[in-house]
């Protein structure tokens, strides 16, 4: 069974057990609760907000996962529901695009951007590396968590069996109904598609009100009711991670749903894509 970490009060910051284990590391998941309650703690730049309030509020959350001292330098994205990571060494003259991010810089934190779509990270205690990956349906389906491993791989010489990966809070099945379509093209990447997916009856007033209407001449005189397909990517992107070889063991799942728990975490699909944005950040301190 996955690590979960434990159901937090309403904070600003969520950790991972897995991740905390790891010497030296900084990490975590941003809520929508601002420390010490000042607002909304949005650490997304829509457009027409005003940019440097959101910058002063991200180098809070850099400031909060960094410690004592100066925050450490955030790395930032401009995701495009990609399979595309990149490899940093330090803070982008220009900004790239793409939905993950690696490095085994010490002194650099990387951070993406969700509100609803799942972030992962990862970190490879030995070759002290670390990578941060944005998974949306498209970057699931497209596997970028599986390559971000291997770019981990590549990259730094790391090896999965010395990994450790969090799940953050995100939208789960509960809430995520997708179309038969969406369905049919995972069954076509993943033997375990079948797994992902589970049948939810749709609620109809009409069909409750008046079930006379919906009678037919096949026993017991009732059709069926609608259902929807409703996708499970926490469990998608963690098959990745184990599938990648990162132990069953090393890998928490956070339980918190975005579209369940609005009162702490934003959802761009429970509020009908009015919403701020969270972070999720790691990154190694520079060794002492």
């Amino acid at each position: 069974m996955p690590r979960a970490n434990s159901h937090p009060s309403l904070e600003s910051v969520v950790r991972a057990p897995a991740l905390d284990a790891v010497p030296g590391l900084a990490h975590g998941f941003s809520t929508r609760i601002a420390p010490r309650g000042h607002g909304a703690f949005d650490l997304g730049m829509q457009p027409g907000q005003d940019r440097s309030a959101a910058a002063a509020r991200r180098r809070q959350f850099a400031q909060m996962l960094s410690g004592n001292g100066d925050p450490l330098p955030l790395v930032t994205i401009r995701q495009v529901h990609s399979d595309v990571v990149h490899a940093v060494t330090d803070l982008p003259a220009e900004e790239l695009a793409g939905d993950g991010l690696i490095t085994n810089t010490p002194g650099l934190l990387l951070g993406i951007k969700t509100a609803d779509c799942v972030p992962v990270l990862i970190a490879d205690r030995n070759v002290r590396a670390v990578g941060a990956f944005h998974a949306g349906w498209r970057g699931t389906l497209a596997r970028i968590v599986e390559k971000g491993v291997g770019a981990l791989r590549q990259h730094y010489g790391a090896r999965a069996e010395h990994m450790a990966a969090a799940i953050g809070p995100c939208i789960h099945s509960c809430c995520y109904e997708v179309s038969a379509e969406l369905r049919d093209q995972f069954a076509s990447q993943f033997d375990y598609a079948d797994e992902l997916f589970t049948d939810v009856f749709a609620s109809d007033p009409v069909r409750e009100k008046y079930p006379l209407l919906f009678m037919n001449m096949r026993a017991p005189g009732h059709g069926a009711p609608p259902s929807r397909p409703h996708l499970d990517l926490v469990e998608a992107n963690r098959r990745q991670l184990l599938a990648a070889g990162v132990p069953e063991d090393a890998i928490d799942v956070s339980p918190l749903c975005t579209s369940c728990r609005t009162d702490l975490l934003f959802s761009h699909r429970a509020e009908k894509g009015k919403t701020g944005r969270m972070m999720a950040a790691i990154g190694f301190h520079v060794a002492g």
